[in-house]
């Protein structure tokens, strides 16, 4: 009995684990990109004859088999293409890099792991931290979506100030989480199922009180995430993942 209780757990294991990797250029066979011929022959071991699941960020799922065991040029024979439609909805999360960058790229792999489509660094009145490398966010974010198997590659933006931003966003159906004592909804209420949505989320030091009146007249809801003093990658998660459970 143990034995058998046993090989279904390894059998179990096998089906829902799954590897991913990622080439933008990747149309279903051919090269891999270097870095992920590496990764795969190098790394993971794989051989001749195995077969692997590449994903291009636009929502194509290529299962090939490796006709070419090469670390840097490792190729594939198609085998399928499975493509997935996009998600009902877009979260676009705009939010300011935390002093701690080991903080902020918790926030970003987190909130790629709980879906979203779009990502605006902000620099804030009240931002300590004024420069990020865009290229190491990028490879979170990569690392993300192949972690938690996504089809779709979010777009990244560089470090924007927030009054440029605003002044260039739809902001219909946007919402601004700050803890100011003024009128607030709770996120939860304000956000409806299905719909595109811009969040954002300011540093440390919350956004200035100037950035969020001019948020409000440019038609941005301000937003509360509960009663407690969040962090500001907390504050992030929180609010993907109530937009994530309510779209569930």
């Amino acid at each position: 009995m143990n034995g058998i209780v046993s090989s279904f757990c390894i059998f179990a294991f096998k089906t829902y684990y799954m590897e991913l990797f990622f080439d933008p250029l990747f149309t279903g066979e051919g090269m891999l990109c270097e870095s992920e011929s590496k990764h795969c022959i190098n790394v993971l071991r794989h051989k001749l004859g195995d077969e692997i699941t590449i994903a291009n960020g636009k929502g194509d799922y290529f299962t090939g088999r490796i006709i070419s065991a090469h670390p840097k040029r490792c190729e594939i024979e198609n085998i399928s293409t499975q493509t997935h439609s996009e998600s009902a909805y877009k979260l676009h999360l705009a939010v300011a890099p935390t002093k701690s960058i080991d903080r902020f790229e918790w926030l970003i792999e987190k909130a790629m792991e709980l879906g979203i489509s779009e990502i605006t660094p902000l620099l804030c009145d009240h931002s300590e931290r004024k420069k990020i490398r865009t290229d190491r966010i990028e490879r979170i974010v990569i690392a993300a979506m192949k972690q938690s198997l996504k089809a779709y590659l979010p777009i990244i933006n560089e470090l924007t100030p927030f009054d440029q931003f605003i002044k260039t966003q739809q902001t219909e159906n946007g919402f601004i989480a700050h803890c100011y004592d003024s009128k607030k909804t709770p996120l939860k209420n304000a956000y409806k199922k299905g719909t595109d949505s811009l969040l954002c989320i300011g540093p440390e030091g919350d956004f200035s009180e100037s950035e969020v009146e001019k948020a409000s007249q440019l038609g941005l809801i301000p937003v509360s995430l509960g009663s407690s003093r969040l962090r500001t990658e907390t504050a992030g998660v929180i609010a993907c993942h109530t937009i994530h459970l309510i779209n569930e």
